[in-house]
């Protein structure tokens, strides 16, 4: 929540490309390392005077999840040319997945309302592709299923939740990896 924030109209927060966990009592994606989430905030007058006020609610999980909370506050003018943040922003900034390519990317399928289906394109050994969704705008959506037939690699998504009405906007973030790194883009709702 940036609400509090002086000069700060949007923040997009991105993060590394996750992992699939089976930890005995159900599969979930997430990180069993420390990771970088970079944000990027606009300015809508980058000239005028900005503080970031930004109140922050996540979930730190092991055996359970503990849920922390916190207020981060910053006035990005404070030191502009510190050396040592500069270079933890480009390296938070390198982790995170790449564009969509030719030769990696997945292709929307005809799918049914309760399902979203997929099919990923990836170099590499194609036992190591996972392919992640984010239940953006409402929606809600339960593991992939993953299917190989006559080469081709597709997930099926169960859609557990949806909006009563296609949502405007670009669509829901995903994540495929493979033994060759990772990309993110963006599916149509749907």
């Amino acid at each position: 929540d940036i609400s509090a924030s002086t000069n700060v109209s949007r923040a997009q927060l991105s993060f590394p490309a996750p992992r699939r966990h089976n930890d005995g009592y159900g599969l979930w994606s997430g990180y069993d390392h420390s990771v970088s989430l970079p944000v990027v905030f606009t300015l809508p007058s980058p000239g005028a005077a900005t503080m970031i006020e930004a109140h922050v609610f996540l979930g730190m999980c092991e055996t359970i999840c503990i849920p922390v909370q916190t207020t981060l506050k910053l006035d990005p003018a404070s030191d502009p040319g510190n050396a040592g943040d500069a270079a933890l922003v480009k390296a938070g900034s390198a982790a995170l997945p790449g564009a969509p390519k030719a030769d990696f990317k997945v292709k929307p399928l005809p799918g049914d309302h309760e399902t979203l289906e997929v099919q990923a394109v990836a170099p590499g050994d194609p036992k190591a592709v996972e392919f992640f969704i984010a239940g953006d705008d409402d929606y809600m959506f339960g593991a992939p299923k993953r299917s190989e037939s006559d080469g081709k690699i597709v997930f099926n998504v169960p859609i557990l939740d949806r909006p009563t009405t296609t949502p405007i906007g670009g669509g829901l973030h995903y994540t495929l990896t493979g033994s060759a790194g990772a990309v993110q883009g963006l599916l149509p709702y749907p």
